[in-house]
């Protein structure tokens, strides 16, 4: 069935699938849902936020440099360490267009049954996704550009989701959509602050790096 999304206002608890201590963490702070970054390479689901460098043997982003040789967190090892209570937000990375099948199709055979959220900012990549029953598209919206295109792309697609950039987010924007989409989500948004702004502008899922907001989301939540 259908990802069973917290009432009100949630966190998604960013990247924090991508490496066990900031899981842990996530975890503790009461994170309802935790965001992973995954690759297809060489035939393997890597969970992970870096990127290769082609033939050598490290990984980068940014300004990190990592040992690409060490052993590398796939899918089954962040479905092993997440509570099936506790929702995943995968986030599609990179051109392959094989990549969502191999999720869809690893999803069914390593947890039959749950449902989690699927993301990216290259659209095309959540297609095998619009029919899967466990599953719910959040399309991203990282560009003004992007965000001019959304209404014709999901026309006749319920139920889906859009991830906004908190940047982007004006009133007349969030208004859009609200008609567009059944759940809106903005990032980043690592201030507690940010939250009662944002609720009003109907954003319900937060997604943050700072585990402050993923309390504060919590505390506010039913038993929180």
């Amino acid at each position: 069935m259908r990802p069973e999304l917290p009432a009100g206002q949630f966190a998604v608890a960013h990247r924090a699938g991508n490496e066990p201590a900031r899981l842990a963490e996530a975890l503790a702070a009461g994170a309802p849902v935790v965001e992973a970054d995954v690759w297809l390479h060489r035939g393997r689901l890597e969970i992970r936020h870096t990127k290769t460098a082609g033939p050598l043997p490290i990984l980068w982003d940014r300004w990190e440099l990592r040992p690409g040789w060490k052993p590398r967190r796939r899918l089954p090892d962040l479905l092993a360490e997440t509570p099936a209570s506790v929702l995943l937000h995968l986030d599609l990375k990179g051109w392959d267009d094989r990549l969502g099948p191999a999720i869809r199709q690893a999803m069914r055979e390593l947890a039959p049954g749950r449902s989690y959220l699927v993301s990216a900012q290259r659209w095309s990549l959540l297609e095998p996704f619009h029919q899967e029953p466990t599953a719910l598209v959040v399309h991203s919206i990282g560009s003004a550009r992007r965000f001019e295109r959304i209404a014709q792309h999901l026309a006749d697609r319920h139920p889906t989701a859009v991830a906004i950039h908190r940047e982007l987010l004006t009133a007349a924007r969030a208004e859009r959509l609200a008609a567009l989409a059944d759940l809106v989500l903005a990032w980043p948004v690592n201030d507690p602050a940010l939250l009662g702004p944002l609720a009003e502008l109907g954003v319900r899922g937060v997604i943050t790096d700072a585990p402050a907001v993923v309390r504060a989301v919590a505390a506010k939540m039913p038993g929180g």
